[in-house]
Order: structure tokens, then C-alpha cells, then sequence
């Protein structure tokens, strides 16, 4: 009797390990959703990301990128990714605002003193610190890393240097409140209008301009409406964030996670690569086709916002504080 429960026993744990050797060595499929275009830096930076987790578990983890808002726009995604239906997403801040209100202290006008501040601070701990915000919030999504959306300047039909000369200036901004007051702070009259209402805005001339990065003016012919000023105000330094679905970052094993954060970082780096590449290449296109560039100098333009960020970063003054004293 003792012999065949000790059988019974052996084949029982033999099968609990065939079962757990079989869920390990599993194949899984993620896909991976972005808005932005096939070869935007993003999407390749995730591509490669892909391409080492594939190499790295011999095929048993790939990646299916869907770039140009093929599975949706970002509400949609977002909402496919919190349930596990898309496995990886990258996603704007204005998303995650409303359930970790930290994030919003990117989205004001001059909180980092330039590009190379925002990486130090997307770098280090305040960085580290609201990726795990997110994470740990309800939004069921795991907080990979952070992508580079670039600074945003002003574009329009006639040159811009002080915040005098924005006066009268109807410039389109992105849909949140916070925007609108920026450009009102600035000097000048702040429209709130869908992306892709832009372009017909500005040939009809229902609105002077728009601000942007350069890759996004020159994708979108913004370029050809007769905005031909790019007044380097770098006004708003916006990162983006790479996160995960919880159900799908559950459903692997420690080993699998840490490749997943490992690779996801190594993606960090290299768009932010990517992206320079490309913004130089477009400034040069757009350079090429008439744009003038106008250096301009910033500090009466942060000191005309100041009052925005006192309104809208009140809440956030601890970390405004941690973010100001990065060097």
C-alpha cells in the first residue's frame, strides 16, 4: 500500500512539474500599440525591444508592433491595455493625470530648465518615483520606463522673440486648461483645438499658429500654411511614459519580469538617441523649406508663466522643489 501511494505520489509531482515546465516554456505573444507612425522613434525603440526579449528567451516572448493608432487612439488603447488585450502601450501623461495627479507637474510651462534637466530627472529618483506611482495605483498598468516627446516651441506667421510680440496671436494648444493659461501667460491668445483641426486652422487663418516639436510640424505640413517662424521658446517639456498591462505583467515569471524592466530601460535609451537624430534631420528639413529658427531668450517668458505654475503646481510644491534642485 505505502509502495503505491509513493508511486502515486511520484507520477502526481511529476505531473505538477511537467505542468509548471510546460506554462514556463509557454510562447507569448505581446502586442505592443503605439499612436505615433511606423519609424517614429518610439515605435523602433519598442521594435528592438522586442527583438532582445525574443533573442534573450529563444523565441518563447515576441513582440507585434501596431504603430499609427492601428488598435485605436490613446483612449482606447490605454483602456485595451488595462484590460490585457494589449500587452505593452505607449502612452501621453494626460491619460494617467487623473489617477496619479504627480504626473501633471510635467505638463507646466517651464518646470525643467531644458531638455538635458528633464532626462536627469526622468533618470533618477524623482523619475523612478512616479513610475512607481503608477504602478502602484489603480490604473492596472506597470510603469516600464519614459519616452522623449521633446520640447515644444511656437510656430507662427510672423517672427516671435518677446512675449510682446505673441500679443493679438491666436495659437492653437493642446486640450487641458493648463495649456490655454500657458499661452495666455505668454502673451498671447490661446485656442484649444484638436490635432487635426491644425492644419486647416492655420491655412484659413482661424488661428496665427500652433507650437510643436519640429518632427511633429514638418510631418504634419504645418510648415506649408505659412507658419514660417519657429521661435525656440521650449516653453513645455513633456515626457511620455512605456508601461505594461498588470494582467499580462502577472501572468509572467520573476525571470521574465526582469528581462521585460531590463530591456524597457535599454528602450528608454534608445529612443532618446532616436529622437535627437530626428529632430535634428527634421530641423534641417523644415530649414530647407524656408523655416526660420529663432532663438529666443526664455527668461521673460518664465517669469510671465509664473503665475500658472503657482496655480496649477500648488499641490505639487514638494516636488517641484525636488525637481528644481536636480543638477
Amino acid at each position: 500500500m505505502n509502495t503505491r501511494r509513493t508511486v502515486l505520489a511520484a507520477a502526481t509531482a511529476l505531473a505538477a512539474l511537467g505542468a509548471s515546465l510546460g506554462a514556463q516554456a509557454q510562447n507569448i505573444v505581446m502586442k505592443a500599440s503605439d499612436t505615433h507612425p511606423a519609424g517614429y522613434p518610439t515605435v523602433v525603440a519598442v521594435e528592438n525591444m522586442g527583438k532582445k526579449l525574443d533573442a534573450a528567451t529563444n523565441g518563447r516572448i515576441k513582440f507585434q508592433m501596431f504603430p499609427g493608432a492601428v488598435l485605436g487612439q490613446e483612449k482606447e488603447t490605454v483602456e485595451q491595455t488595462q484590460l490585457g488585450a494589449i500587452q505593452i502601450a505607449r502612452i501621453s501623461l494626460g491619460v494617467i493625470g487623473p489617477v496619479v495627479p504627480e504626473v501633471n507637474v510635467f505638463n507646466m510651462p517651464f518646470v525643467f530648465r531644458d531638455i538635458a534637466h528633464m532626462r536627469k530627472v526622468i533618470d533618477g529618483d524623482v523619475g523612478a518615483d512616479l513610475l512607481a506611482k503608477v504602478t502602484a495605483s489603480p490604473a492596472r498598468l506597470v510603469a516600464l520606463g519614459w519616452m522623449d516627446g521633446g520640447a515644444r516651441s511656437l510656430y507662427t506667421k510672423k517672427p516671435v522673440r518677446t512675449p510682446a510680440d505673441l500679443k493679438g496671436v491666436k495659437v492653437r494648444m493642446m486640450g487641458n486648461p493648463l495649456f490655454v493659461d500657458t499661452m495666455n501667460a505668454m502673451g498671447g491668445n490661446g485656442i484649444s483645438m484638436a490635432y487635426g483641426e491644425v492644419f486647416s486652422a492655420l491655412q484659413t487663418g482661424v488661428i496665427d499658429g500652433a507650437e510643436n516639436n519640429p518632427p511633429s510640424m514638418f510631418t504634419s505640413n504645418h510648415y506649408t500654411t505659412g507658419a514660417k517662424y519657429y521661435a525656440q521658446t521650449n516653453h513645455l517639456i513633456i515626457p511620455e511614459l512605456l508601461v505594461m498591462s498588470k494582467v499580462a505583467w502577472n501572468k509572467l515569471n520573476k525571470d521574465d519580469q526582469a528581462l521585460v524592466t531590463k530591456f524597457a530601460r535599454e528602450a528608454q535609451m534608445e529612443q532618446r538617441a532616436l529622437w535627437d537624430k530626428s529632430v535634428e534631420e527634421y530641423s534641417g528639413k523644415l530649414k530647407a523649406a524656408g523655416v526660420e529658427f529663432i532663438p529666443v531668450d526664455t527668461k521673460p517668458f518664465y517669469e510671465a508663466t509664473a503665475p500658472v505654475r503657482a496655480k496649477y503646481g500648488a499641490q505639487f510644491a514638494d516636488l517641484m522643489k525636488r525637481i528644481e534642485a536636480v543638477r
